[in-house]
């Protein structure tokens, strides 16, 4: 169990750092959307196109992306939307016996068939053609707008980081069913806000 709880802790760390990266991502997301907006309001007045589609188009990506890669770390934290009016009543291996099933039977195989599922329309936007050759990849059908490819690569990159979280937490899940809750302490890790180690 203990170097199941080291790997935990691996990705545990890892999801801090992915927080701190989604800390700016925000900051830069607002600002061009202050800069899209002021643009186009500075533009009327001016008479000149201060703005383009790629702006615009980059402020939705990075919207998109604030959600995708930061499942991970809302799931680390416990600030998942949950329906808890029986939930708060149980007491910690009760919550960590609903939170382990949970995650294994439902979160765990949702980000599977997600990646799988996905992989293909990806690669294919990137310019996979049938035959197995490559050609151009999939542009916004805007003017002067962004490729696709990229964003929709998100997809299977924020479903992989909530795979790894998913698999971080039904561990420290795992761990308090087996008794090692003292150890949870020790190493510092942390189930989530409803499951407080003590």
């Amino acid at each position: 169990m203990r170097s199941l709880l080291k790997i935990s802790g691996i990705i545990d760390r890892f999801t801090e750092k992915l927080g701190f990266v989604i800390d700016w991502l925000v900051v830069l997301t607002v600002s061009i959307g202050f800069y899209n907006v002021m643009a186009r309001y500075l533009g009327k007045i001016v008479g000149i196109k201060l703005s383009s589609n790629a702006l615009i188009e980059l402020q939705w990506y990075l919207f998109s992306i604030l959600f995708l890669v930061g499942f991970a770390y809302i799931l680390k934290h416990g600030d998942n939307v949950r329906v808890d009016f029986l939930y708060t009543n149980f007491n910690q291996k009760q919550r960590a016996v609903i939170d382990f099933l949970g995650t294994v039977l439902f979160l765990i195989p949702f980000c599977a068939i997600g990646i799988w599922v996905t992989f293909n329309p990806v690669l294919q936007s990137w310019g996979r053609l049938p035959d197995g050759s490559w050609g151009t990849w999939e542009i916004s059908a805007d003017a002067n707008g962004l490729p696709r490819a990229p964003i929709k690569t998100m997809l299977i990159l924020g479903l992989g980081l909530l795979l790894l979280q998913s698999i971080s937490q039904a561990i420290k899940y795992l761990a308090i069913l087996s008794g090692y809750e003292q150890v949870l302490a020790q190493i510092g890790l942390e189930t989530s806000e409803h499951i407080n180690i003590e």
